[in-house]
């Protein structure tokens, strides 16, 4: 495909127009996701901004720095054509790992992710988890002045629900997305999702899209991850017992209509969340060119309303059952 055909939004009231597909920089970080190439991972950035796929979500704790590195050196000689998103909020040190919003580790955690990137501004900054002691109000107030210094474009929620909405609403006009997990796999926070956009008009980035890979469909029940990969522990439900079984169930039924569309499987999985979403954003972990190509088959359709209602029963069914 080329650029002319990508489906783009604008982040709730900014300037910002992005990709409705994110490239997510989890696996850039080298940790935890198998097997990844520095070198394929550089090539699949340039690939996604020939083919305007734009908007780059990322983190200071991906690889403690080495996802933004690798983002950094990709984009290099590009940075105007990109879209750069990333995360603060999350500290690993010697006495191991613990939520921090205050102000002077904003400043901090800011100059490291500049740096790391390569570039004097960063598009949308992003509270990564909240610590649960500084006010939001705090925090917005280090941003903003952050952002008048032109070290940040736009401001962006993460992992937040229905127990955060008296302090957003306080201060939601300084933000412009917020970012949940959300997946055929993962309905969990989908009342979450709806009512921050539905009362804040924020745009949702789903993380966890194609919920960790099994919705890809090239897994089995007999799949295995090496002790390398994050995936092997059981936290990371989806490829463990009765939660593997439930979502090879709706892994079925992706494929059955990725046949009838002629479609990937991950293309049909990101495309519901598309359609069930207006205005989101989805973003997918890529570690290389083929997986790329394989997830821009979601852009430019819709879901015929026959498959929409197959993928929306079988995937209510099976997390009413979880």
């Amino acid at each position: 495909m080329d650029g002319g055909d990508m489906e783009t939004i604008m982040l709730g009231g900014s300037d910002l127009e992005v990709s409705r597909l994110a490239f997510g920089g989890c696996p850039m970080g080298g940790h935890g996701w198998g097997d990844v190439s520095r070198t394929a991972l550089v090539q699949a950035v340039k690939a996604s901004l020939d083919c305007g796929l734009n908007f780059f979500d990322t983190a200071d704790t991906y690889g403690l720095g080495e996802g933004e590195s690798v983002l950094g050196e990709a984009l290099r000689g590009r940075r105007d054509q990109a879209v750069i998103a990333t995360k603060f909020g999350v500290r690993v040190g010697a006495e191991g790992t613990h939520y921090d919003n205050s102000p002077a580790w904003i400043r901090t955690a800011l100059e490291g992710s500049l740096r790391r990137l390569r570039t004097d501004y960063v598009d949308l900054y992003q509270i990564h988890y909240r610590d649960g002691r500084t006010p939001l109000a705090d925090v917005v107030e280090a941003l903003v002045d952050l952002r008048e210094q032109g070290k940040i474009r736009c401001l962006g929620l993460s992992n937040v629900g229905q127990r955060d909405l008296d302090d957003i609403g306080v201060v939601v006009t300084d933000f412009v997305s917020f970012q949940n997990e959300f997946s055929l796999a993962t309905r969990d926070h989908e009342e979450d999702i709806t009512l921050l956009m539905t009362k804040f008009g924020l745009s949702p980035l789903t993380w966890g899209s194609l919920g960790q890979g099994i919705l890809t469909g090239k897994y089995d029940a007999s799949a295995r991850f090496g002790p390398d990969d994050r995936r092997s522990r059981p936290v990371y439900v989806n490829f463990h017992g009765e939660k593997l079984e439930r979502n090879l169930r709706i892994v079925a039924a992706l494929r059955t209509v990725a046949a009838e569309v002629e479609k990937s499987v991950p293309a049909v999985a990101l495309r519901w969340i598309l359609d069930q979403l207006p205005g989101s954003v989805a973003i997918v972990g890529i570690k290389n060119r083929l997986q790329l190509d394989s997830n821009l088959e979601v852009i430019d359709w819709t879901l015929p309303a026959d498959a929409r209602e197959l993928l929306d029963d079988v995937s209510r069914t099976e997390y009413a059952t979880s």
